[in-house]
Order: C-alpha cells, then sequence, then structure tokens
C-alpha cells in the first residue's frame, strides 16, 4: 500500500498491483472503484483528480477495501450492489450476485409476453430480486410472486422491490422452491442453484468462499432442481402459460429432455453475450 500522505495516483498503483498479485484480471480498473468507494465520489473523478493527497482517514479507508478484494472478497458485496438491466440492485454475502448472463432469461421473457397484458409471474429462488424485480419493473401491469428458503435474502429483495418501486406489486414468501405456491401462473422463471456438489470447490473463489452454497448447490448432477421443476410445472402453470429457466454450461439437453418429460414443450434455449447456452423457454400446452 502507498504511505498515508501519497497522492492517490500513487495509491491507485499500489493496490492494482496488490489485486494483480491477488490473481485479479481487471486490477487497475478495479483499484478506481475501490477508490471511488472509500473516497464517496465517482469513478470519474478517481481518474480526473488522480494528483490529490490523501489523508490518512481517507488512505486507511482504501487500504481496507483493497485488502478484501485481495481476499478475493466479490466487488459486488465490497460495494454493496450490483448493475443488472440498467437498475441498481442491493447486494449481501446472504445472495448470488447479479450477473449479465441472467439477463438472457429477462429477453427470454420480455420477447415472448405481451408487455401491456395483466400477467402472473412466479419466480422459484428469487435471491436479490433481480429477475422478478426487473421484469416487473418492465412489465407495469404485472404481479408476482417470489419464494426463497431464506430469510436474509428474501430481506435483500424486500429492500430491492422498495427501491425499485414495485414492493407493491410482488409478494416475497420464505418457502421450500414449489411446495409454498398453491396458485397457477402465466409465467415461471428461475435461477436455481445448478453446480454439482463436487465442482463447488473449482468455482472462483469469489463464488466458492463468498456465495451461499445453498444458492450454488445443485446436488450430486447439478439437475436436482431442474426435476423439481418439472414435475411441478403442470401444477404451477396455466395452460400456454411460460417457463423460462437458467441453465449451466453444458446442461442444456438434460434440461431439455426433464422438461418435455413434465409434459412442457421447448421452445428454444438461448445463448449469453459469451455464446454459452444460458436459458430454456418452454410452454405448457
Amino acid at each position: 500500500m502507498a504511505d498515508a500522505g501519497s497522492s492517490l495516483r500513487q495509491a491507485l498503483s499500489a493496490i492494482a498491483l496488490r489485486l494483480q498479485d491477488a490473481g485479479i484480471e481487471r486490477a487497475r480498473a478495479e483499484a478506481r472503484l475501490l477508490a471511488a468507494q472509500a473516497l464517496g465520489i465517482s469513478v470519474e473523478a478517481v481518474v480526473g483528480d488522480d494528483g490529490r493527497v490523501l489523508s490518512e482517514t481517507e488512505q486507511r479507508a482504501l487500504d481496507d477495501l483493497a485488502r478484501r478484494r485481495a481476499r478475493r472478497e466479490p466487488m459486488s458485496q465490497i460495494l454493496g450492489y450490483r448493475e443488472f438491466y440498467g437498475r441498481r440492485f442491493a447486494v449481501t454475502a446472504d445472495v448470488l450476485t447479479p450477473r449479465p448472463d441472467s439477463e438472457t432469461l429477462i429477453e427470454a421473457v420480455l420477447s415472448h409476453v405481451d408487455r401491456a397484458a395483466p400477467l402472473r409471474l412466479l419466480e422459484l429462488g428469487v435471491g436479490s430480486g433481480c429477475l422478478l424485480l426487473t421484469l416487473l419493473a418492465e412489465l407495469p401491469q404485472t404481479t408476482g410472486v417470489g419464494v426463497d428458503l431464506s430469510q436474509v435474502a428474501l430481506a435483500v429483495a424486500r429492500a430491492n422491490a422498495a427501491t425499485l418501486g414495485v414492493a407493491g406489486r410482488c409478494a416475497l414468501i420464505e418457502g421450500d422452491w414449489t411446495s409454498s405456491v398453491a396458485e397457477r401462473f402465466d409465467v415461471v422463471i428461475s435461477n436455481p442453484p445448478y453446480i454439482p456438489s463436487k465442482a463447488l470447490a473449482q468455482l472462483d473463489p469469489e463464488v466458492s468462499w463468498y456465495e451461499p452454497r445453498l444458492a450454488l448447490d445443485g446436488g450430486e448432477d447439478g439437475l436436482t432442481f431442474y426435476r423439481r421443476v418439472a414435475a411441478d410445472c403442470e401444477r404451477l402453470l396455466i395452460p400456454g402459460g411460460l417457463l423460462a429457466v437458467e441453465i449451466g454450461q453444458g446442461q442444456c439437453d438434460d434440461v431439455t429432455q426433464l422438461l418435455r418429460q413434465g409434459g412442457l414443450e421447448v421452445l428454444e434455449s438461448r445463448r449469453d453475450l459469451a455464446g454459452i447456452e444460458r436459458c430454456i423457454r418452454a410452454r405448457k400446452p
């Protein structure tokens, strides 16, 4: 770390080297994000005023954030938020960090539904609420239900719903997956746990060390929760209703088969920006 009384430019260089040594690829960009957070200014101000001399208090605050990131704590948890589909979502260690890959599911739903229709929407495993709440924000006549087993995750989702102004159109309830839901819906969405149990340790430290295992562990083959969704869609969806699920790399064929066995018509799979099959869209006949 740079010494107290050093310039912001010197501190950024020292932090970038430390992050690089910790195996973080975008070290310089992340150093600027940490500086913006520590100093309470924008990233643009960090770049434009990097000759400023840091006070001891500012240096300590910056050192603390850099130390956390060097331990591979996710940037989203350090900052307390993550952008998703043009909106900011609060993030804690109790929820998965929203990722651009999951925007594939948002697009899959929006391309299928009538945006002016009064739809009923269900999300299984709500986490931060980024999927359910984004769709409610995009579909102003829609109401929704989000189910999660974690009370602390639901608290994060409720805060995000209030921030986005959609709290009055959604119910966020504690429950064990589909067993907590009795009504039928026009649309069911889910980004379920899909990492095979034995593969969890091989994930990046930001995920395997810091994100909730409950939201990651998909059982021995990663398909446990897809089996539950496939088995319950007959009960959860209205005739013609839509199911959209996020999937892991290489899972498309297996999940497609499970959904068909559950009586659904699989409409398509969608690829994320990296070209990986990331979402399956299906309907109840």
